[in-house]
């Protein structure tokens, strides 16, 4: 009995270091384990304070894993901040060598997202940029707008003129005009007064059909196109046609943009070339008659003369005083002769000024000795003609 008690006394001692050792391993590991993690938890904690988490999308480009300023890169690469409509149908675009965000705004929203741990949360930072294109260009296609024009006024709408529209930078992007061209080359045809045919009463009573040459205006389509485009963009209602005119001869702005008269006003120089008469109408009323003008002469020795005074509606292109007028004679010789008062209405040459050198004054002098196509006017006549005529107001010669 004392061997066997002794043979268990031996094997206590023997267990006690052993299960000694098994603790202090045991607390030797738990120490380790929780060192490790620890150390993870500290590792991923730097990684989450750098690295946003992975179901992150800021203006619809994934950046979860990435550091702010790899998110930055990406967005400006990918996001799609603009919006395209082709025929009513709108999408998001992107928009090339675009700085679309900064490592400042990026900031703002790593800070919103950021947990110590990984996060499985999703997160999208939408950006009104997108939702603001998109919204401008579904307006832009229900908008319409009345251009006005001379008489009449013309209902545009923004979806029968506009193929595609972009909206991007605060800003409409029209990438073409071509419907809106065709649209106002035929509204041109119906308005403008250019080369046009009309009645008119001369200052004598008598009713004639005159053409507009010089005289008149247009539908200046390019700067159109402009004006309509802008108002649609400002989200205006009705546009000024007369913004968008053009003319013919010395001034290319247009003349003559009024309803009154068939266009002429009640402001007009009459010129008759078989009478060889000049009328001066002011408000409607006869201020200057002339009954003793020489025009441009009509037959030369074989036939007909290129220095006949043309006939149609022209208008005063400016006036000068004192002048010198320059050109050829009928045998190719130049001459320079100076009057006192000088009033063009055509790019030809064509104008009313005095000659003092003219000695036949007669009814008949413009048949074969006729002036090189102006209005020649008495020196003692021509101021109260000066004093009478507004430059752009029409002269009709018939």
């Amino acid at each position: 009995m004392k061997a066997k008690h002794a043979k268990e006394i031996s094997q206590n001692r023997l267990l006690i270091p052993i299960l000694a050792l098994i603790v202090i391993l045991s607390i030797c590991g738990g120490l380790i384990y929780h060192n490790h993690l620890e150390t993870q938890k500290a590792t991923t904690m730097r990684y989450t304070s750098k690295h946003f988490n992975q179901n992150v999308k800021i203006y619809g480009v994934k950046v979860g894993g990435l550091t702010v300023n790899q998110a930055v890169k990406k967005i400006n690469q990918k996001a799609k901040i603009g919006a395209t409509m082709t025929n009513g149908k709108i999408k998001s675009m992107k928009l090339d060598n675009v700085e679309v965000t900064n490592s400042k705004d990026i900031k703002k929203y790593f800070k919103k997202q950021h947990t110590d741990l990984p996060s499985s949360k999703s997160w999208n930072f939408a950006d009104s940029t997108l939702a603001t294109a998109k919204s401008k260009l579904a307006s832009l296609y229900k908008a319409k707008l009345d251009y006005k024009v001379g008489s009449k006024t013309y209902s545009l709408a923004a979806k029968d003129l506009f193929t595609t529209v972009e909206y991007y930078g605060g800003e409409f992007h029209f990438k073409d005009s071509d419907l809106l061209t065709k649209k106002l080359d035929a509204m041109d045809k119906e308005v403008t007064t250019l080369k046009k045919s009309y009645e008119f009463t001369t200052p004598s009573g008598s009713k004639i059909t005159v053409k507009n040459e010089s005289y008149g205006w247009g539908i200046f389509t390019k700067r159109a196109v402009n004006l309509v485009e802008t108002a649609f963009a400002n989200g205006e209602s009705s546009v000024d046609g007369s913004k968008a005119i053009y003319g013919l001869g010395y001034t290319t702005y247009g003349t003559g943009y009024t309803t009154v008269n068939h266009g002429l006003g009640e402001n007009y120089v009459v010129v008759s070339i078989e009478k060889q008469k000049l009328w001066i109408v002011r408000h409607g009323k006869v201020v200057v008659t002339l009954n003793d003008v020489v025009t441009g002469t009509k037959e030369s020795s074989s036939g007909a003369s290129s220095d006949a005074t043309p006939k149609g509606v022209w208008y005063i292109e400016y006036k000068e005083s004192p002048s010198t007028l320059r050109g050829q004679n009928d045998d190719g010789s130049s001459y320079a002769s100076t009057v006192s008062y000088w009033m063009p209405f055509t790019l030809s040459g064509c104008g009313l000024h005095d000659a003092s050198w003219r000695t036949d004054w007669s009814k008949t002098a413009y048949l074969k000795g006729g002036s090189h196509g102006c209005v020649n006017i008495k020196p003692s006549e021509i101021k109260k003609v000066w004093d009478n005529v507004i430059q752009h107001e029409p002269v009709i010669v018939y």
